[in-house]
């Protein structure tokens, strides 16, 4: 199912802060630099633009560069498996993984028996909106719905308390909207959107049978609907802070909020562990939720509670409902040209609904031990670089940075794949049945997740599979983490010089490393817990370090007349800057116990100019304009073209690499120059 009901944090990039990048396809081929275009004047031009305009977007993809290609790799590997696993499930192991992947992704390619079941498979919880009729049936509705692994209208979770990051708690957070950001259902820029998106309710209720006419008129009652929810929203610049995320009452105080649900009964319909309080997030959104429960009619419940039923299953049903998701959700709103192929489709049902089996599988086949020990030589190397930047600030005082020194201590690096694999055990799929399997493992890994609330947060576990090409850091655990498909070539080559490894994987490690110090991971101490370590001053500083680079990244122009967002892609960009300073640094390091190798250049390019062209070669692609418009609104990450030039603009190396002038575009000096950590 549509996973609504994972953390909001999550959903918006903000727990686990990421790089979301990929490497370049092997050795540096300097063919593909574009001499006609100066370093200076356009470094992500002279690095990429050839390779750009001899690659375009696949009709299957939105955008497409290094990134997209080395996912497709992993892709193909990850289909090798789940392909074997799907040719005779019945014949594997009773109750493996291998079975079990089997039956699920046999299931999905069985477009057949998809067909035949046509929405069959919700018609239940179809006949189960019919009947509401009050408020009190809304709310039951809701926890049994929630019970099932299948949220609407809030987000609900578990993760470490903010405050005591050893304990597990419950969050419940705002959510329930089919439009990006709260911001699409005001602003004029998204009217057409809005059109579109009251149209796309209207044919997607009719394909359950309902008639024009009344789907017209549920259509636009499910966007005044939704409009309320938003009106009560944070944007995704709010939804960063931490003071935003967390607010922790009792449930006698939560019940304040919302006289018209009933927490405990909630919790006892999730079977989850909460007696002394929870994390009631969003205080604004519930207060609104609540006089919507008494004052919206149940006619207009049924249709958003209809509409959101059949949309969070229609990439399971049949053709046309899957047409349906496709036509809005990828074409109207990222113009994406042709739907996925059904392979690639239901492998991501697969990692959805078990990707850790599957990356247990994948590490085994693609991923080697040694792999895993020059990963942790690369992580050493950038913790020492790092350790030493922080210790030459001079901007910071000794009793802060007594505590920055704590918590890079404490940084708990994790590689390749978990120490422990989880258990499937519990997890029962069966053949034929695809919208059956997805929905079973929906509600286990629901189940698995409510568990955990009120126990001892277990730092053992992952949050992102082995076979994902990326790499996060999570504030809360303090941990940097990267999966075994970003720690191989081309990111990673023992065959390279030192340059490309550090300029790739070497600037990754830094970059998460930073995030433990950026605007929001910055209020996170060593144990992972939200309180302040910094003395005024020191953070009054790093405040007007941090207000430069968003004024820089606010001047970059995406699309005509759309700039970056400064404050949404803060987290990022400084995670950026600090990565590839201590990246830098690195280098230096290595380089100075091999001054042979210091002193070589390969292909007519220094070790210090190969290092930033390798930078910025993992930042090439492009992207459809459609696609943009909606990153720029919600992703944390700035545009790849200007994660290419951010942080080596500010660089005095990347000037000096490239004999670059003050003046130069790609050089900013004086004033203008951010330097943070």
């Amino acid at each position: 199912m549509k996973n609504l009901a994972k953390p909001l944090a999550l959903a918006i990039g903000l727990a686990l802060s990421t790089i979301a990048v990929a490497g370049p396809s092997g050795h540096f081929d300097v063919k593909e630099l574009d001499k006609k275009t100066a370093p200076c004047a356009d470094f992500n031009g002279f690095v990429n633009a050839k390779w750009v305009a001899a690659h375009p977007i696949p009709p299957d993809r939105t955008r497409w560069g290094s990134f997209d290609a080395l996912r497709e790799d992993s892709l193909d590997a990850q289909r090798t498996i789940v392909e074997q696993a799907a040719k005779n499930p019945a014949g594997a192991k009773a109750g493996s993984i291998e079975q079990k992947i089997g039956y699920l992704y046999a299931s999905g390619m069985d477009e057949a028996a998809i067909e035949k079941a046509g929405y069959d498979p919700i018609k239940p919880q179809l006949a189960s909106i019919d009947a509401l009729k009050n408020p009190n049936d809304v709310a039951a509705y809701l926890r049994d719905t929630y019970a099932r692994g299948d949220a609407v209208v809030f987000r609900f979770y578990g993760s470490p308390d903010f405050k005591d990051s050893s304990r597990q708690i419950a969050y419940a957070g705002q959510g329930g909207l089919g439009l990006p950001t709260a911001d699409y259902y005001s602003k004029p820029d998204f009217a057409k959107i809005r059109e579109a998106y009251v149209a796309h309710i209207a044919r997607t209720l009719q394909l359950v049978g309902v008639s024009a006419a009344d789907a017209q008129v549920q259509a636009k009652a499910v966007m005044a609907f939704e409009t309320r929810l938003a009106g009560a929203s944070l944007v995704p610049t709010e939804l960063r802070k931490p003071e935003n995320r967390y607010h922790y009452v009792s449930i006698a105080d939560a019940d304040k909020v919302t006289p018209h649900f009933d927490w405990a009964a909630f919790f006892k319909a999730q079977g989850a562990d909460v007696t002394d309080g929870f994390s009631l997030s969003h205080p604004k959104f519930f207060t609104e939720f609540d006089k919507m429960l008494a004052d919206v009619p149940a006619s207009d419940w049924q249709a958003y509670l209809r509409f959101h039923a059949v949309d969070s299953a229609a990439p399971y049903l049949s053709k046309a409902f899957q047409q349906e998701d496709f036509d809005f959700n990828a074409k109207t709103l990222n113009d994406q040209k042709e739907m996925k192929a059904r392979w690639k489709r239901t492998l991501d049902a697969v990692n959805d609904g078990m990707g850790m089996a599957l990356g247990e599988l994948y590490v085994a086949r693609y991923f080697s031990p040694e792999s895993k020990q020059r990963a942790q030589a690369l992580v050493d190397n950038l913790r020492t670089a790092y350790k030493a930047r922080i210790e030459n600030l001079e901007w910071m005082s000794a009793a802060t940075k007594q505590k920055a020194l704590e918590k890079w201590a404490s940084f708990t690096p994790k590689i390749g794949y978990p120490d422990k694999w989880r258990d499937w055990s519990g997890l029962q799929l069966k053949p034929g049945d695809y919208f059956g399997n997805v929905q079973a493992a929906g509600k286990f890994n629901y189940d698995y997740m409510v568990a955990k609330i009120g126990k001892p947060v277990d730092r053992t576990e992952w949050g992102m599979t082995p076979q994902t090409v990326n790499a996060y850091y999570n504030a809360q655990k303090n941990e940097i983490v990267f999966p075994a498909a970003i720690l191989q070539p081309p990111f990673f080559d023992a065959k390279a010089d030192d340059a490309l490894n550090y300029g790739g994987i070497g600037a990754v490690i830094g970059h998460e490393m930073g995030h433990g110090y950026d605007d929001q991971g910055s209020k996170f101490d060593a144990q992972g817990n939200n309180v302040n370590w910094w003395t005024d001053a020191d953070r009054k500083a790093f405040d007007e370090r941090t207000g430069k680079l968003a004024e820089q990244f606010n001047g970059y122009e995406a699309l005509p007349g759309k700039f970056v967002n400064g404050q949404l892609t803060m987290g990022e960009n400084i995670g950026d800057l600090g990565g590839l300073n201590a990246a830098y640094d690195a280098l230096q390091m290595a380089l100075a116990k091999n001054p042979a190798e210091a002193k070589k250049t390969i292909d007519g390019y220094t070790q210090d100019q190969r290092f930033f062209l390798n930078w910025a070669r993992v930042w090439r692609g492009s992207i459809r304009p459609a696609a943009q418009l909606t990153l720029l609104n919600t992703d944390p990450h700035a545009p790849a073209q200007f994660r290419a030039i951010g942080a080596p603009s500010n660089m005095a190396a990347f000037a000096e690499a490239f004999q670059c002038k003050a003046g130069d575009k790609m050089v900013r000096s004086g004033e203008q120059q951010v330097k943070i950590w």
